[in-house]
């Protein structure tokens, strides 16, 4: 079942529609809102409860309104910041350029509402600039999101409905800590109760949320950036661990968060990657092979088969496979 709008999303629908309509009764805006009377009447109080005149009248023909003069404040862009929105829309979600896009169908608002001084370069911009499609971005139900932002936000525990990668789906309980945005996709960071752990959750396969009335504090001094890298190495199927000949600070650069925890050995000269993965074929041939620093597979058979595996093909690869012809000696 789709995710109903947050309170405040549903507040804001409040203010449009009666800035649209001069009167609106409570259950006309009940019945624009798909709420009740009394959820309606309660849309009304976060308006007026954030600085916003509604005012109510009663008799044949009261309802709501907004009170003379109401004006939302203008929004200033600079054109620096006109076209750096839309870079950082395009960047970020490529179809931005297509009009039916809901992403873009909001970009355009934007830019059509942009004096012609600074609007006409962010028009021409999202005009002509071509972006590339991102295999690996995801976007996620922004109901979805919009949920979860309100939980994280009061710190209220959720009922979410989950499916994997591999198809596997379940229900559980969490606390939300903090929403990540990384290369393109969207993370939820949390406790799961269900294993009791750390958990980090695509935020596009998440199918439902529903907020309860539970309370949580996330940990002290939490930085959710740094913990949804650690954790996003481990939990996996398969455990991995790379030995490798050279300082952790050469070897670094080269190691993404989701290959493991790279720490020094301790004799100093060399360090030690420890993971897990559920694909030892592409941690093999997408991670490993471009690392330049020499380096054994110390743990992780499934791994080492694949690294193996990745050996024979080249070797194959690069053999002569001439009539006649004969290995090559050293």
């Amino acid at each position: 079942m789709p995710n109903d709008p947050s309170p405040t999303a549903r507040a804001l629908r409040t203010l449009e529609i009666l800035r649209t309509r001069p009167t609106t009764t409570a259950d006309e805006l009940a019945e624009r809102l798909g709420v009740t009377e009394r959820a309606a009447r309660r849309y009304v109080g976060i308006l007026r409860e954030a600085g916003v005149p509604v005012e109510s009248a009663r008799g044949p023909h009261g309802g709501y309104r907004l009170g003379p003069g109401t004006r939302l404040p203008p929004v200033h862009f600079t054109q620096a910041e006109a076209l750096g929105l839309v870079m950082a829309a395009l960047s970020g979600r490529p179809a931005v350029t297509d009009a039916d896009d809901l992403v873009g169908a909001a970009l355009g608002k934007v830019v059509k509402a942009l004096p012609e001084s600074v609007g006409r370069q962010a028009a021409l911009l999202r005009e002509y600039a071509s972006a590339a499609p991102d295999p690996y971005a995801a976007h996620p139900d922004p109901a979805v999101t919009s949920s979860l932002v309100e939980a994280v936000a009061h710190r209220r525990r959720v009922l979410l409905s989950y499916r994997s990668e591999s198809g596997n789906a379940w229900e559980e309980e969490a606390d939300p800590w903090s929403l990540v945005v990384r290369h393109g996709r969207w993370y939820l960071l949390c406790h799961s109760h269900r294993v009791d752990a750390v958990r980090t959750y695509r935020v596009d396969r998440i199918g439902a949320v529903r907020s309860t009335a539970q309370g949580f504090d996330p940990p002290a001094g939490f930085d959710p950036v740094a913990v949804l890298e650690e954790n996003l190495g481990t939990g996996w199927r398969f455990a991995t661990r790379v030995v490798f000949d050279a300082p952790l600070a050469e070897v670094a650069p080269w190691i993404r968060p989701p290959m493991g925890r790279l720490e020094p050995l301790g004799d100093g000269d060399g360090c030690v990657l420890v993971g897990s993965t559920r694909n030892p074929d592409m941690y093999a041939q997408e991670w490993l092979a471009r690392v330049p620093v020499p380096f054994r597979i110390d743990g992780g058979a499934e791994l080492r088969a694949a690294a193996a595996a990745l050996a024979a093909r080249f070797t194959a690869a690069v053999a002569d496979h001439r009539p006649g012809s004969r290995p090559a000696t050293g």
